[in-house]
């Protein structure tokens, strides 16, 4: 530490090398060219995921969007699947959603093909998006008269990937806070669960019964469903609180739980006021850079468990 001139008063200099900020920045900056300087593989096969919490506020729909962004980065192709009414995941993405745009309801209750209502985002050409619109909000209603109302997502999604000369890498699949006829759509066409956890007071409050919902799903629509990825976000290291939920969930999901935490950040929660994810409204931000990390992390994982199985 400098000290003042003319002060026995030690100076707080953030440019310091010992410095809190000092230090961070400078793990920012080894992070990023450690992602920089990262290749990743990727299977070939359609990786179906259904990112739920039904818990809200805990980053579902960021998370979504912004791993979406996170994949495309480093070569994969990804298709969103918007399905929660608010359409917040649409808006994140930069895709039109107005009451008069062709949508996920569309395609659940007219039965529209997929690949008509699909878009492509501003951010990248591997960024593919099916909307919600405010439609949406009536369609659990509607889908209790329909045939096979639990399928019918999973039934569009198969007639499409069986139809698509570029198959996408990953589907992601966001849904509404609650077990209504569109999550359950949602849990019938998915493989895997990501489940973010936001590291505060109540942290798993919810987080049973969700558990419970999956192994319900399992049992009586879809034996495939399992949760295969918890992502820690609004990690806030400063504090015990964060600290000591990190490690409680690590406890109970020891395979589940990414290395990778996703940081409080007030860029990431900017961006979707831009129509941006956090990738492309601040790709050096720390927010974005974990973001960018945790995809890094489910490819090589997946790799490594499909390895040892």
């Amino acid at each position: 530490m400098k000290q003042a001139e003319n002060s026995n008063v030690t100076a707080f200099d953030p440019l310091d090398d010992d410095s809190p900020i000092a230090r961070q920045l400078a793990d920012l900056t080894a992070r990023r060219r450690t992602l920089e300087s990262t290749t990743v593989t990727l299977s070939g096969r359609t990786r179906i995921i259904t990112v739920s919490n039904q818990k809200g506020g805990v980053g579902k729909t960021t998370t979504a969007v912004n791993l979406a962004a996170a994949l495309a980065a480093v070569g994969a192709r990804i298709l969103v699947i918007d399905l929660d009414p608010q359409g917040n995941a649409s808006t994140a993405l930069g895709i039109p959603h107005g009451t008069d745009t062709p949508s996920v309801y569309d395609v659940l209750i007219d039965e529209f093909p997929l690949g008509e209502v699909i878009q492509t985002s501003p951010e990248s050409d591997l960024l593919l998006c099916a909307p919600s619109t405010i439609h949406l909000a009536g369609a659990e209603i509607e889908l209790v008269t329909q045939v096979a109302r639990e399928y019918r997502m999973r039934t569009a999604l198969e007639d499409y990937l069986k139809g698509v000369e570029d198959k996408p890498d990953f589907v992601i699949i966001d849904c509404p806070p609650s077990l209504g006829l569109l999550t359950i759509n949602a849990f019938a066409a998915a493989e895997e669960v990501l489940i973010p956890i936001q590291c505060e007071y109540y942290a798993l409050e919810g987080l049973s019964q969700l558990l419970g919902n999956v192994r319900m799903i399992q049992k009586h629509l879809n034996p495939a469903l399992h949760v295969s990825t918890i992502l820690l976000t609004m990690y806030d290291g400063r504090t015990r609180l964060a600290q000591q939920v990190a490690e409680e969930v690590r406890t109970h999901f020891t395979d589940e739980v990414l290395d990778t935490v996703i940081p409080r950040s007030v860029r990431v929660s900017e961006a979707p006021s831009f129509g941006q994810t956090v990738i492309a409204y601040d790709a050096q931000s720390a927010g974005a850079v974990a973001y960018r990390e945790a995809a890094v992390e489910m490819i090589t994982r997946h790799h490594r468990n499909e390895g040892e199985a």
